[in-house]
Formats: structure tokens, sequence, C-alpha cells
């Protein structure tokens, strides 16, 4: 069990017992540190957002206080909740935010390597959907989309307008799309 020094981990794990009077003294406690951390990670976002952000941090904390494990220290805790309401803010906002990778590396599950056999099953699959389409449309979807050529690099060597070419592959795509939705039905 965690060592309970933390007055915040102190009360956290009174009011996840069931003590009301706890669970409003950490909330109390907690507000102005989480004031904090939105005025500054959301200082581009409008400062009439800031308390709504606030109290999405609260409703998050409360939703998620069954998550805080006690042999771990609260206050991360806390401040991981605050970091990604302001985020979602700023995503709802559409506002690009960038977070420095290294922060979440420790976290983040290595990339799952295929199986060969699975590899090759999925190229089959793909090259058997694009010999559906017309050979010009199956070319670009190939270029833009598997080899990741340029658009202008593939519509010089077709021969294709820009407009032209981002039309044919967008309607490339949504008949693939169709394809692939009415093979899973």
């Amino acid at each position: 069990m965690q060592q309970t020094e933390d007055p915040w981990a102190t009360l956290l794990v009174a009011a996840n017992a069931g003590d009301g009077q706890a669970y409003a003294r950490f909330l109390i406690a907690v507000t102005p540190v989480i004031r904090g951390i939105v005025r500054a990670r959301g200082r581009s976002l409008p400062p009439d957002q800031h308390e709504d952000i606030v109290q999405d941090v609260l409703l998050g904390l409360h939703l998620k206080r069954h998550t805080w494990r006690q042999d771990h220290p609260v206050r991360p805790w806390v401040y991981a909740i605050a970091r990604y309401k302001v985020i979602d803010a700023f995503r709802k906002r559409g506002a690009a935010i960038h977070l420095p990778i290294e922060d979440y590396s420790d976290i983040l599950p290595a990339e799952a390597e295929a199986d060969p056999v699975h590899r090759q099953d999925e190229a089959r699959e793909v090259e058997r959907l694009l010999g559906q389409l017309d050979p010009r449309s199956a070319e670009i979807v190939r270029a833009v989309s598997l080899r990741e050529e340029s658009q202008a690099t593939v519509g010089a060597r077709l021969q294709m307008s820009p407009a032209n070419l981002r039309v044919t592959l967008h309607r490339a795509m949504k008949k693939l799309g169709t394809l692939g939705r009415r093979e899973d039905e």
C-alpha cells in the first residue's frame, strides 16, 4: 500500500473507501492545481474555456477515481487526466497540439510484426481489389497509396493534371471502400 504522507493520497484512499467528506476535501485541494495546469497548458485557448476544462478534469477524476492505484503516487495520475482533458479541448477546437513522443515511449506498445503469410494474404487481397478497377485508377492507387509516390510525380508520369489525379484517386478509393464493404457483408 502507498505511503500516505501525501495528503491527496490520504484523502483519495478515504474517498475511495466511501468517505464523502474526504472526497470533497480532495476535490477542493486539487482544484487550484488543476486550474494552474489548465492555464499553463491551455494558454492558447480562450480564457473563458479554462473553467469548462477544469470542470471536465474534475468530472474525469470522479469517473476514473477507481483507476488510481494506491501503490502509485496520486499527483501524476491527476496531472495525466488534466493533460488529456486539455488536449481534448484543443481537439474539439480543431487546434493541433504536439507532444514529445519521448514522454510516452515507456507506455506505448511496440509495433506488432505481421507474419509473412499474413502479409502475403493482405497483398493478394489488395491486388484482387485493385484488379476490379480500371488500369489507370489502379496504377494511381498503387503509386500514391502503396508506393507513396508524390501526386506531382504520378501526375507527370501519367500526363494528368493535379486536379484530375486527385479526383481519379478519390473515386478509386471510394470504389475500393464500396467493394471491400460489399465483400464483408
